[in-house]
């Protein structure tokens, strides 16, 4: 069997700079692209370890060592937490590099009759991990960036009513603003099913939604508890006509109840 070193060099080279890169992404380190060219290389110098008499166990800390010189190598060192937290994202990062890779390898080499499976396709080649390995990382990384700018606007909120407590997982939107007219308080937002109860005297507040218009009923709590922010007091508290349609939240938050 013939092995080209020079692609594999490159190959490697390649995996390792998008890897650092993704890395300095993900955790905003100002680092040039010359630091992710000199780590990717120092990374792609682990290749001359196959031709080496080595046993498994050795070859993995060695590897363990070529990744660590990788990160010094683009990072440098300012603190304990400050590397590992690089080492532990690159190992992330090459997990889901790595696991894109072997689906899209049985996907394009494996055939199928029935529940039996067997090699009868095209293995992966050099062009396309070339081409399919930018593309992982970028999904990843954009799919990653959403949800972390999606779940840094939940709040886990607690509140007394009728002597019962509740604890749901609330949803600060931006677009809500909806304050009473007289007391100027903003409203916050829940499921009908969340309180399965009736308000009485309830405050009713207008408002107005695309294409309708309305009154909202509403009560005010005494106070309500949100993780990360504080207690709030005296919150006018509104009940939807039907449930919020987000995945498990029960609540929508008005931005004015940050503000204190």
């Amino acid at each position: 069997m013939k092995v080209y070193l020079d692609l594999v060099f490159l190959l490697n080279f390649g995996f390792d700079f998008l890897l650092l890169l993704s890395v300095s992404y993900l955790l905003k380190r100002q680092v040039s692209l010359f630091a992710c060219i000199k780590g990717a290389f120092v990374g792609a110098l682990s290749i001359f370890f196959l031709f080496l008499p080595l046993n498994s166990l050795l070859l993995f800390f060695l590897k363990v060592i070529i990744s660590i010189l990788m990160v010094l190598a683009t990072f440098r060192f300012q603190n304990k937490r400050y590397f590992i937290k690089n080492i532990l994202y690159l190992y992330l990062n090459s997990i889901v590099l790595g696991g894109g890779l072997y689906v899209l390898n049985v996907q394009f080499s494996m055939k199928q009759k029935g529940l039996v499976f067997f090699h009868d396709g095209i293995s992966m080649n050099f062009w396309i991990l070339i081409i399919a390995s930018p593309l992982i990382i970028s999904f990843y990384l954009k799919q990653l960036k959403q949800l972390k700018t999606n779940y840094a606007s939940y709040y886990a909120v607690s509140f007394s009513f009728h002597e019962k407590e509740y604890h749901v997982t609330a949803f600060l939107d931006t677009g809500n603003q909806l304050q009473d007219p007289y007391m100027k308080k903003p409203v916050i937002l829940v499921n009908p099913s969340t309180l399965k109860t009736t308000v009485e005297h309830p405050i009713y507040v207008p408002y107005h939604a695309v294409g309708k218009d309305g009154l909202l009923s509403c009560t005010l709590l005494d106070q309500i508890y949100i993780q990360g922010v504080g207690i709030r007091k005296k919150v006018l508290l509104g009940i939807l006509e039907e449930d919020i349609r987000m995945d498990g939240v029960q609540m929508i938050l008005n931005t004015k109840i940050l503000e204190g």
